[in-house]
């Protein structure tokens, strides 16, 4: 029986489906199955809008007493833990069943119980006939707070886009350099100052520039932002996100388009586009070749989609 050393649990609405299975692509260099994803990648769950827990693997068998038994054995010795069950797709085990499961695993480990304020969860799980005892780590869902950035145009991509936008762009890596070629008021911003990457972003409207230079502060986060046209922006970048204008809030010619994607492939190899509009020729034009895109749409607006494009030089 090969056990991973994690299981992901995975959220996301209809409308995102197609970006939670990019993001995890490249997160994972796999795709969930029933809204789980089995891994020896490490990752954690906050950094995605669509991971709510990582289980991190203690112990797996095919029978319970056996899980049980190499529980025991392990001789854990915890203060302030709490133990619960996750409900996989296709367990059937009624609720009496875990909960009694649930007692003879906290009576397994040596310590004293915290039911509300825990400082490990444990969690047990049955799947595929397997089942799977480990420390659950969750989504602590701080970056929620950044939906309440001083800033914001009510058309800006959301905080989960922001995030997917992240994770494809580095495949998870903190050590790659960011730029947010096109970074309005600092949505991507602030989602890569919280998850822990470098970024900086330019921005060539000096109000919005500014407005997302408050956003920036006002969480006590640390980013360069250059008030710039991207065609002058001179260093290199392991990866560049361009969120393109929508003609909402700013105006955009097809040639400032043009323009963008130019310049900002001039500094990098690796780009991830946001568009409304079909601009494969246009990628094709800069040397660059398309890997992947996904579409998303609006919650609630299904007539308006943006087209995300994951692209190297060739």
């Amino acid at each position: 029986m090969q056990i991973n050393k994690y299981i992901y649990s995975i959220n996301y609405d209809n409308n995102e489906r197609e970006l939670s299975k990019l993001e995890s692509r490249y997160l994972f260099n796999a795709e969930e199955k029933n809204k789980l994803l089995f891994s020896d990648i490490k990752v954690a769950p906050s950094c995605s809008a669509f991971l709510k827990n990582r289980l991190d693997i203690l112990a797996a068998s095919n029978n319970y007493e056996t899980l049980i038994t190499d529980i025991k054995n392990k001789k854990i010795q915890i203060e302030g833990f709490k133990v619960e069950y996750l409900v996989f797709k296709g367990d059937t085990i009624g609720y009496t069943d875990r909960l009694e499961k649930l007692r003879e695993i906290g009576y397994s480990i040596e310590g004293i119980h915290d039911y509300y304020q825990p400082k490990t969860t444990f969690a047990l799980s049955y799947y595929e006939d397997v089942w799977y005892f480990g420390v659950l780590i969750k989504n602590n869902l701080d970056w929620h707070k950044h939906k309440q950035k001083p800033y914001s145009f009510s058309n800006s991509i959301s905080v989960n886009i922001a995030k997917s936008l992240i994770n494809i762009a580095t495949k998870g890596s903190k050590e790659i350099k960011l730029l947010d070629a096109c970074c309005g008021v600092g949505t991507i911003l602030l989602e890569a100052c919280f998850a822990g990457n470098t970024i900086e972003g330019c921005e060539i409207n000096r109000k919005i520039c500014k407005s997302a230079q408050a956003n920036i502060s006002h969480f006590n986060y640390t980013a360069k932002i250059y008030h710039s046209d991207i065609k002058d922006i001179c260093k290199r970048y392991e990866a560049a996100i361009i969120d393109l204008p929508y003609n909402l809030f700013t105006s955009a010619t097809d040639s400032d388009i043009v323009h963008i994607i130019q310049s900002t492939a001039k500094i990098t190899d690796r780009l991830v586009i946001v568009s409304t509009t079909d601009i494969t020729n246009l990628i094709n034009n800069i040397g660059f070749r398309i890997l992947d895109t996904c579409s998303v749409s609006k919650k609630g607006k299904g007539n308006f989609a943006r087209k995300i494009w994951v692209c190297e030089k060739n």
